[in-house]
């Protein structure tokens, strides 16, 4: 009775065409209720793939995939070592739209720190998400992890990691300039300090009114990662 699978693990779609395809076509053989198969796809790895490649793929049944935006902002990505532009990350994104597939963006609100120049970030993050046209995204908050660069230096203190409140501003000016219509929206990860869900434009002014009474205090804000 399995309806969905997703291949493991971070970037599955770097596979080659052929066992791609072959894993595709073993999985529907092998469940008859199979209706959705879910992959993370890495920018450079889907850049590496023809439209055909890709047309291909969603066509052997690999319905939604994943990608790891996390900011439109060229300064951003290369601060945190994407390696990979914003107009690489908008192109893999629009051909996956292309092709077919049920896109799924992520990115990542807080990567500027309490110093850097968060505005740009999420401006152009929106810019490049209403330029992508993805079925789905999700809003996560950058929570630093020790042994990583970044982490390392929040702990020297050369990072100041956002406040709450900065946090809910970011999310507030990305939700008031996202105009994808439609698009399923979320903010309800472990990261995040009050869980949104709901589709846009028709929750927008919801989701602006939880995201004013939280920085007025009115909404207790829940612990994160």
């Amino acid at each position: 009775n399995v309806d969905k699978v997703f291949l493991c693990d971070g970037d599955a779609i770097v596979m080659r065409q052929a066992h791609l395809l072959q894993i595709l076509e073993a999985l529907y053989a092998a469940f008859p209720h199979l209706r959705q198969v879910t992959v993370y796809a890495g920018t450079r790895s889907t850049m590496t793939k023809s439209q055909e490649q890709l047309i291909e793929l969603r066509q052997a049944g690999l319905t939604r995939a994943y990608l790891g935006v996390e900011s439109g902002s060229d300064a951003v990505l290369k601060a945190i070592n994407k390696g990979v532009t914003a107009a690489q990350m908008l192109e893999a994104g629009q051909k996956l739209v292309a092709a077919g597939f049920d896109l799924w963006a992520i990115i990542i609100m807080g990567l500027t720190g309490q110093d850097g120049d968060w505005e740009e970030h999420i401006l152009s993050t929106a810019r490049m998400i209403n330029e992508m046209r993805p079925r789905h995204l999700s809003a996560m908050t950058f929570a630093p992890a020790k042994g990583t660069p970044l982490g390392e230096d929040v702990l020297a203190g050369r990072f100041q990691v956002c406040t709450p409140d900065q946090i809910l501003e970011e999310c507030r000016l990305l939700i008031e300039h996202l105009d994808v219509d439609p698009l399923h929206f979320t903010s309800n990860h472990a990261s995040n300090y009050l869980p949104l869900k709901g589709g846009l434009p028709e929750d927008r002014e919801k989701f602006l009114s939880l995201i004013d009474q939280a920085l007025e205090g009115k909404i207790r804000l829940r612990k994160t990662l």
